[in-house]
């Protein structure tokens, strides 16, 4: 049986943790950051962890990860 081949797109936006979650960095931190207060900012720089539904979706993305 060959290889099953990789979704490039999501492996770039996702990593996988220890525990088996998956991470991701959360959007809205890129530019237009004046009008978005501080505590706002402070909290997009944490890793976000996708929802058990998105979570069995990215996994069939990413079969080697």
């Amino acid at each position: 049986m060959p290889k099953m081949k990789t979704r490039r797109a999501a492996a770039k936006r996702y990593k996988k943790t220890a525990t088996g979650k998956i991470k991701y960095k959360k959007q809205g931190l890129r530019h237009i950051l004046t009008k978005k207060g501080a505590k706002r900012k402070r909290h997009l720089r944490k890793a976000g962890i996708l929802s058990h539904a998105e979570q069995k979706r990215a996994k069939a993305l990413l079969p080697y990860d």
